[in-house]
């Protein structure tokens, strides 16, 4: 088939190569979101997915919003059979859906109707979900809400962050949508309606989502620590600035510390929570580089009963 291949973060990458090396099917040009400002000194730079067609000579197309009309007679032009679709990062509307013969086709990294939404690997991590996965299935105008083509499964690990997970999902999607455009080629894979039940949603995590609240179980801080990274960065506060906490772990045979109460010796940073204690390992203060937590601690210096979160 002639394809347009939408996407943008560098989880999309993987599947922009699956199809370059598919051998079956042509990528004829890349959609993607407008250059960005980055940087200390703000420089508009392209996102991965256009600076990897780009390096491979392929057309890229960058408009302000898929709604645009230059963007859409530009897509009418090049006439693609189907569009596939990993994290592009704009809903597509109605007239632009209906310019492939095939429509759109979205790799999305859960199991649907399962985490709905920007943020579905987050979720799941935030979640306790054991098992997660990638569909691909057909955009329409609901939210993630097509007909499925095909699923992958993956394992949640116990100390995966989303970051982790996210990164083998895109590799193991990157091959379920490659074998989804096969089979819309050869009219060997139909579309099959998710149902009206489990349907869960993943809206894109704010700030205060990442916000730790001590009085939770050990599990839950864990949870939230592993799920919010890399993004957008587990925190808390310490004598009024914020800290980010990078990585934890569980210390269950640590009791009796309140929600909060932060206690440090030479290599070790306890932190009471609802149920039994948990260790920072990796902390980040306002304003400064990630640190190990007992540097950290060695700095401030906790004083007893001190806590963190207030």
């Amino acid at each position: 088939m002639r394809l347009v291949f939408a996407g943008t973060p560098e989880v999309a990458v993987p599947a922009l190569d699956a199809l370059l090396a598919s051998g079956r099917h042509e990528v004829a040009a890349v959609v993607t979101r407008p250059d960005a400002p980055a940087g200390r000194g703000r420089r508009l730079v392209a996102s991965p997915v256009a600076q990897h067609a780009l390096d491979e000579g392929i057309e890229v197309l960058r408009p302000a919003h898929p709604r645009d009309p230059a963007f859409q007679d530009r897509l009418r032009a090049i006439a693609p059979d189907c569009c596939p679709v990993v994290a592009y990062g704009a809903l597509i509307p109605r007239d632009a859906l209906d310019i492939p013969r095939l429509g759109w086709v979205n790799l999305h990294f859960s199991l649907l109707p399962a985490w709905r939404g920007a943020a579905p690997v987050q979720h799941a991590v935030m979640a306790g979900d054991e098992t997660t996965g990638a569909s691909t299935f057909q955009i329409e105008e609901g939210l993630d809400s097509g007909p499925v083509y095909g699923v992958v499964t993956e394992d949640v690990r116990t100390r995966d962050t989303s970051g982790d997970l996210l990164t083998r999902l895109a590799f193991a999607g990157a091959g379920l949508l490659a074998a989804t455009m096969d089979g819309l080629a050869d009219g060997s894979l139909q579309g099959v309606p998710q149902p009206a039940e489990g349907v869960t949603l993943a809206p894109k995590l704010t700030v205060e989502d990442a916000r730790l609240d001590w009085a939770a179980p050990a599990l839950r801080v864990d949870r939230v620590v592993r799920g919010c990274s890399p993004a957008p960065g587990a925190w808390t506060t310490f004598r009024g600035e914020r800290l980010k906490v990078r990585q934890l772990a569980l210390a269950p045979t640590r009791t009796g510390l309140p929600p909060g109460a932060v206690v440090a010796d030479k290599n070790h940073v306890h932190v009471g929570t609802g149920s039994h204690a948990v260790e920072l390992q990796w902390v980040q203060p306002q304003g400064k580089k990630p640190m190990a937590a007992a540097d950290w601690a060695r700095g401030v210096r906790p004083a007893p009963g001190e806590l963190l979160g207030t």
